[in-house]
């Protein structure tokens, strides 16, 4: 049996990290400093889209890509940065806000509902 299953680990983080609603968004990127972190895999990005603006680590190599000491380091991943993420639904963003707060980072949000939500909230607009 294990000693925290996804549900725990999901739990922990939502109650860690701040969650940023589809309707507010837009606000948040009107600042041109807020970086929206896509954490899907590329397959998805591909397939679905993206939201506008967003720039791509897949979750499973975001701490390579959030670490400056990495060699594949995302420069636009500054550690006093506002970074908002966001997946498919929000699971995963949301295991990617709590990873990025653990890893020192200071400004970190996930999107609920993830993509999904964006796209419904976004079609025939």
């Amino acid at each position: 049996m294990l000693k925290r299953g996804f549900k725990d680990m999901l739990a922990e983080a939502n109650a860690a990290i701040e969650t940023v609603s589809v309707q507010d968004l837009p606000y948040h990127l009107d600042d041109p400093e807020v970086v929206l972190l896509d954490v899907r895999e590329t397959v998805e990005r591909e397939r679905d889209g993206d939201i506008p603006r967003s720039i791509h680590a897949s979750r499973g190599l975001l701490e390579f890509h959030a670490d400056p000491d990495s060699p594949v380091h995302n420069p636009a991943l500054h550690i006093d940065g506002r970074i908002i993420i966001y997946c498919g639904t929000g699971g995963r963003s949301a295991l990617a806000a709590k990873t990025l707060l653990d890893m020192g980072y200071k400004d970190v949000a996930s999107l609920a509902g993830g993509f999904a939500a964006w796209k419904t909230a976004n079609d025939g607009a």
